[in-house]
């Protein structure tokens, strides 16, 4: 036995002896093998990209979070006074259910089935993108075994902004359980690649505990971070934009909304937001819808497309605004057009037509135009086409163009579809002198690792569908739209500016069966403008779906005041000098007592204004409004001389208007309803006297979009 042992002890120290001389083991270097059992490499992350505004505020970033891990093995504690492995799963898993998204059972399950031998365990979702404010929480808790590591979170700081464009991303676990922040959504995933970081590494030698040796070098594989992308969007107006969407949306509860503002001297999209919306961070308030509206939704724009359709017209000398035409309904193309109240205004000049947004008006233009020059216009205008914006995507709409009859609805924009970003397209020809801009997001993207800038967007004209004279005509009478007394577009003045613009009324087409949504409200307002109107600095898109209206409401007020609040509160933040005051356009009455009424009524129809003789013509005894009253263009002025009264057209009037008419001439006038006249029982020239009773009908604006087949907007009370 004593030989057996003395053999071993000769063996093992020979043994020794060869490694200590040679350095190897077996043929094989010993540091090598060290170096390989204590060789620690570690993880640098990359930061994603940041997403920043023109002025490089920060819209998407990357912060510190922490993850959440559980060592359950009891090797963890040896030498350590204190445990430091989880020794108490039923209180641990009661304490850490306060602070993460996993009830009492869901993390005692997952300590229980844990493999035996695992070191430690994560918490999946749960376990991730923890604040530092709840991390903080749960190591106060003092739970043994619960450790935390640093990682990435996305951070959205400006909660609910231009979510729709900005997306959103998000950790995923690939096979390997890399845990990787991907886009998910919007930006975020289109420029996912870009935004996308290279991890680093760090390698250097431990010992048996995992402590670096103080010898050992460290090497250093720096991480890249992902690249910045800066957008056009300012930060400051799209949040005037959010506002004004937030108090609509508090206000009126509408199904759908929709705001683009533009800089139309360049294309540079400065603001784009839509509701319903959500917090990127949280996804809160995602549901089934994830398209960019802006881009890929489509719908038939309604009356803003006539803005389009005056523009071709004028350019190709096809309108007179002085020249007069019978409004209310025309014959064309076997069909019968008809005004938004049926029966229409009487003989009125086309540039009234286009302020009452008179659906007749165009039926007359087109005729002159050719509907086939029309749609040639369209296309230059882009519509039926992508525009070619840097967002994914992105939808084309469709230009109905094949009968005459679909040309002719197409002119005042109905049957067509479009999309909204094709709209502030079209309309940065008019603003721009005849110049259309390709609208478009990124302004640049640099590389931060190296501050190189890796793609650079620079300003792009499409192409000139109008001359710089016609924009300026156009833009003429889209401001009157606003400043004429019978303007439908009276609610978008703005304080301090000249704006113009176009309203607009469309029908929803059902989803399944054919035709449109009936009943009240069940429409899409919009609103096309831009100001200053001499030289537009900002062009702004607004669109409403289906508002909750109460009584005395109407479909222009939530599109109105999203339309002003953005526009004024911008215009002032870029420092746009406003307009200087505008002249005095109204007109003070002189005394016409004494003077015959055919002279009056000669001079102030010359003057712009509507005279009205109450009695046969003759010497006028008296008048209203009064002497040295200021009144504007298109007003009506009263003027009475002797006689039986000859009865005027009240068709058009509103309820005002005609209580005006019965006190100034005495007639037994019996109003039926609210809104604006649709009928009288006695017919236009009639001779009638104070005994006789005259009934007039009215309709509010919502009856007469119920029953007409071609839809505008509600028109405006005059006077009132």
């Amino acid at each position: 036995m004593l030989l057996l042992f003395g053999g071993l002890f000769f063996l093992l120290f020979g043994r020794m002896l060869q490694i200590q001389i040679t350095g190897q083991i077996d043929g094989r270097p010993l540091a090598a093998m060290a170096d390989q059992k204590y060789l620690k490499e570690s993880v640098l992350k990359a930061n994603r990209g940041q997403i920043v505004d023109r002025a490089g505020d920060v819209i998407a970033t990357d912060t510190l979070s922490y993850r959440l891990i559980a060592v359950l093995s009891k090797d963890a504690s040896k030498g350590s006074k204190k445990p430091q492995h989880v020794t108490d799963y039923e209180h641990t898993a009661e304490v850490l259910s306060k602070y993460i998204d996993m009830d009492k059972e869901e993390i005692l399950k997952l300590f229980k089935n844990a493999k035996e031998g695992t070191y430690q365990i994560e918490f999946g979702k749960a376990g991730r993108s923890i604040s530092n404010e709840t991390a903080d929480a749960i190591k106060k808790e003092e739970l043994p075994g619960i450790r935390f590591f640093e990682d990435k979170k996305r951070l959205y700081p400006n909660g609910n902004f231009a979510s729709y464009l900005i997306g959103f991303a998000m950790p995923e676990e690939d096979e390997d359980q890399t845990v990787k922040t991907i886009g998910k959504m919007g930006l975020e995933k289109t420029y996912n690649k870009q935004l996308t970081g290279t991890d680093g590494k760090a390698d250097f030698k431990t010992d048996r505990w995992g402590i670096q040796l103080r010898d050992s070098k460290k090497n250093i594989e720096a991480p890249k971070d992902g690249q910045t992308i800066q957008l056009t969007l300012d930060k400051t107006i799209e949040n005037f934009t959010e506002d004004a969407l937030n108090r609509a949306e508090e206000k009126y509860h509408p199904e759908k909304m929709l705001a683009i503002v533009v800089n139309p001297k360049t294309g540079e999209i400065l603001s784009m937001s839509q509701r319903p919306s959500f917090h990127p961070g949280t996804r809160e308030g995602l549901t089934g819808n994830w398209l960019n509206e802006a881009v890929e939704e489509t719908f038939e724009p309604g009356s803003t497309m006539k803005m389009f359709t005056l523009a071709a017209a004028i350019q190709e000398n096809k309108w007179d605004p002085n020249a007069y035409y019978k409004s209310g309904q025309y014959e064309i193309y076997d069909q019968t057009i008809r005004d938004v109240n049926k029966v229409g205004w009487g003989m009125i000049t086309f540039l009234e037509g286009f302020q009452r947004s008179s659906n007749v008006s165009m039926a007359y233009l087109l005729e002159r135009l050719g509907d086939q020059t029309l749609i040639e216009y369209f296309d230059e205008f882009g519509f039926g086409k992508k525009v070619g914006i840097d967002l994914p995507n992105e939808a084309s709409g469709i230009l109905l163009a094949n009968y005459p009859s679909e040309r002719l609805t197409t002119s005042y924009g109905q049957g067509s579809t479009v999309t909204p970003i094709q709209m502030v397209q079209a309309a940065t020809a008019i603003a721009n002198n005849g110049k259309m801009m390709t609208p478009y997001v990124i302004d640049q993207i640099v590389d931060p690792n190296t501050d190189k800038i890796v793609e650079k967007h620079e300003p792009t004209e499409k192409k000139s569908p109008i001359s710089e004279q016609t924009a300026k005509q156009v833009r003429e009478v889209l401001a009157s739209v606003i400043t004429a007394e019978h303007g439908t577009g009276k609610k978008f003045a703005l304080d301090g500016y000249v704006a113009g613009g176009k309203t607009g009324t469309a029908q929803i087409p059902k989803t399944s069966g054919g035709g449109y949504i009936a009943g009240d409200g069940n429409y899409l307002y919009s609103f096309l403008g831009m100001a200053p109107i001499d030289d537009p600095q900002l062009l702004t898109y607004v669109l409403v779906q289906k508002p909750k209206l109460k009584a005395g409401q109407y479909g222009s007020d939530p599109t109105s005041e999203i339309f002003t609040s953005i526009m004024e509160s911008s215009l002032k933040y870029l420092n746009i000098a406003p307009d200087a005051e505008q002249p005095d356009e109204s007109l003070k009455l002189k005394d016409y007592t004494g003077e015959s009424s055919e002279e009056v009524t000669a001079s102030l129809t010359e003057a712009g204004l509507k005279p009205i003789i109450v009695g046969k013509p003759g010497e006028i005894v008296q008048q209203s409004p009064a002497v040295n009253t200021k009144i504007t263009k298109g007003s009506l002025v009263l003027l009475k001389t002797s006689g039986e009264t000859i009865l005027p057209d009240f068709t058009g009037w509103s309820k005002k208007q005609v209580l005006v008419f019965k006190n100034f001439s005495g007639l037994d006038i019996r109003l039926n309803g609210e809104g604006f006249v649709v009928k009288q029982s006695l017919s236009t020239g009639a001779t009638v006297s104070k005994s006789d009773p005259i009934v007039v009908t009215l309709e509010e604006p919502e009856q007469l979009n119920q029953t007409k087949p071609e839809l505008e907007e509600e028109p405006e009370i005059i006077g009132g």
